[in-house]
């Protein structure tokens, strides 16, 4: 089961509820969990948002709906007979003006140790009062960019690029940044890593590299997110 990848241009976004488990279902997560955090203190069960469904709408507009979860919920990709809802999960495509694109490395530390991948996160859900539209998503795709690069790009420089959908339903709504200099990239990146350890927190990214073609791609050694290659090569095919 390979990759698909969507040229969307426009979401329209709805929540939905996340569906009843039985007891059993309950346990059986909730042990799977507590398992992972005992191997793992760094996991938390902190709230989330699933993918509750994915389809077109028109030409370039997709319908999304989203679900309420916690980290927790994910569990259950462990449990025989039980069906977790997609993860839903914003990267960003940030390129330099040559062409290549920044792919980076978990650390050690993280649910995917010495994974390579675009910058990104989980989505989380919008604060009491707020909704959960297309400028949230690429607020919280800049806020990424920010976190993890100390790249300062505002949500109205970031363009839906992208949806991808991964082996396992994963969801992905891929954005595409302005590009910057290889140097400011990497100065930002050693930044902000200087920033997390300073207040005691050890950096999600250990490292980074720019690649120009899926063949750079797989010079890069370690697992890599099933949605990196196609989105790279889609990239080259664009400059």
């Amino acid at each position: 089961m390979g990759v698909d990848l969507f040229e969307a241009e426009r979401l329209l976004l709805s929540e939905a509820v996340e569906p009843p488990l039985t007891p059993q279902d309950a346990a059986a997560r909730d042990q799977v969990w507590e398992t992972a955090v005992r191997a793992n203190p760094s996991l938390f069960d902190g709230p989330v948002v699933a993918c509750g469904g994915l389809r077109w709408a028109g030409p370039r507009v997709l319908r999304l709906s989203w679900v309420r979860v916690t980290y927790r919920h994910y569990a259950l990709r462990r449990v025989p007979g039980a069906s977790a809802l997609p993860s839903l999960f914003v990267n960003v495509v940030q390129p330099t003006p040559d062409g290549r694109v920044l792919a980076a490395r978990m650390s050690p530390s993280t649910a995917a140790p010495g994974r390579w991948q675009l910058p990104g996160g989980s989505v989380e859900p919008p604060q009491e009062g707020r909704t959960l539209d297309e400028s949230a998503l690429a607020g919280q795709a800049a806020r990424e960019l920010a976190e993890e690069l100390g790249i300062v790009a505002a949500a109205t420089d970031l363009r839906l690029w992208a949806v991808t959908r991964g082996e396992n339903g994963s969801v992905g709504l891929t954005y595409l940044a302005p590009a910057l200099p290889e140097a400011a990239l990497r100065a930002g990146f050693t930044a902000a890593a200087e920033a997390d350890r300073v207040h005691g927190r050890a950096p999600e990214l250990d490292d980074v590299a720019l690649v120009r073609s899926p063949d750079e791609l797989a010079g890069l050694a370690g697992p890599h997110a099933d949605y990196l290659a196609p989105l790279v090569r889609r990239h080259s095919e664009r400059v």
